[in-house]
């Protein structure tokens, strides 16, 4: 197996286990049974604020007097001038900086997030929530670092926060390791102001489709309803329906069982598809700006085929599997990828949200949606078919 195959589905499978189990650890209110948790201390207090800022005092008068002295070690005091701007601007950075980051971080409880996110986010979130399993107590820690450059960083450690690698004394076998969650405040800065999330949100696509319903030109005006969507009375119009040469409709029989039958409407569905492929077509483009939605989407909702209330419960469990897409390994999309995503991202438009439109709906003529007798109808069609080509 290739390499990179290989990788990519240790990375997959790990971030797909971590994430799962993690979800159903939190909400399972399994550890509340637990007599060894129920009847011990847990700490939860991390004193993120109090240790960053522990030394902060003396360091900030130290450099003050070192101004007000003229005993300063650099030209013009501007290293020490620097640090004391620094120093006075680094509650606010802080605050921001915990703010920023534990909105990301909830991305994580989010019914359909995509476990193919990085599993340490999912263990930060629980630590920074003080959720059970997740404190001091069990072997978790976090530290919030003021750095000489101005900047700060969290630092996230503890159980879940290893990586496995070849013993060096024997590569034989594996170890586990320390591997910190370290995120820098300015780097955070950096990716949100580009408009890219350091935890991805899958989009919401099913309020999404239900709007392109409206959008495609295939319903009425008053077939909208005033939420936006389409009333339960929605049909597709006339221009779509299929028709016979004398310009009555050309009905589809169903069977109904016991020798009764029925017809439906029988739809032109290359003419609707024409139609709405511009419209599905700049809906994947506005997706493309934003390529990790992409990939949440595939993962969680287009790759598989499947309806909504499927992906609801693929979401929970397996998600997309070996069909998924990994975020450290897929960005950028290559080309053959978005094509992929375009021709999937249709074909689930069309199978759970148009579909219904199409299959299985009555006459309009309330003459021809009555239920008949099976046979005869046969025999009068063939019939028909005889007379309209002169075949009698």
């Amino acid at each position: 197996m290739d390499l990179e195959v290989k990788n990519k589905n240790k990375m997959e499978n790990k971030n797909l286990f971590q994430n799962l189990y993690l979800k159903q650890f939190n909400e399972s209110n399994a550890v509340a049974y637990s007599r060894d948790f129920v009847s011990n201390t847990s700490d939860y207090n991390f004193q993120l604020l109090d240790n960053a800022y522990r030394n902060a005092g003396k360091t900030y008068a130290k450099l003050k007097i070192a101004v007000e002295t003229n005993a300063c070690i650099s030209e013009h005091c501007s290293l020490e001038l620097a640090g004391i701007k620094s120093l006075e601007e680094a509650p606010q950075a802080s605050l921001d900086f915990l703010t920023s980051l534990i909105a990301e971080l909830s991305t994580t409880e989010e019914s359909s997030f995509d476990p193919n996110n990085n599993y340490k986010y999912t263990v930060a979130n629980s630590l920074m929530n003080a959720r059970p399993g997740f404190s001091k107590t069990d072997g978790y820690q976090a530290y919030l670092d003021l750095l000489p450059d101005g900047s700060q960083q969290i630092s996230f450690m503890g159980p879940a926060f290893t990586r496995t690698m070849p013993d060096p004394y024997d590569p034989r076998f594996n170890i586990q390791v320390e591997d910190p969650l370290v995120i820098n405040n300015s780097a955070l800065n950096a990716l949100l102001e580009s408009g890219t999330s350091l935890v991805v949100s899958t989009p919401d696509i099913n309020k999404d489709m239900l709007r392109l319903l409206t959008e495609v030109g295939l319903f009425a005006q008053d077939a909208i309803g005033e939420n936006g969507e389409l009333t339960a009375a929605a049909k597709i119009t006339e221009e779509y329906v299929m028709m016979n040469p004398d310009g009555s409709f050309d009905y589809e029989i169903i069977d109904l069982g016991n020798g009764k039958g029925r017809n439906v409407l029988k739809y032109d569905l290359e003419k609707i598809e024409k139609k709405v492929t511009p419209f599905i077509n700049a809906e994947v483009a506005g997706l493309m700006s934003s390529e990790q939605d992409v990939i949440a989407a595939w993962n969680v909702y287009i790759s598989k085929d499947t309806s909504v209330e499927e992906d609801a419960q693929m979401a929970q469990n397996a998600n997309a599997g070996d069909t998924s897409w990994i975020y450290e390994l897929d960005l950028p999309l290559q080309q053959d990828k978005k094509v992929l995503f375009e021709i999937k991202y249709k074909e689930y438009f069309m199978n759970n949200y148009l579909k219904q439109f199409t299959t299985n709906q009555l006459p309009t003529v309330k003459e021809d949606a009555a239920v008949f007798d099976l046979a005869e109808a046969k025999k009068a069609k063939a019939q028909k078919f005889l007379d309209d080509n002169d075949l009698n």
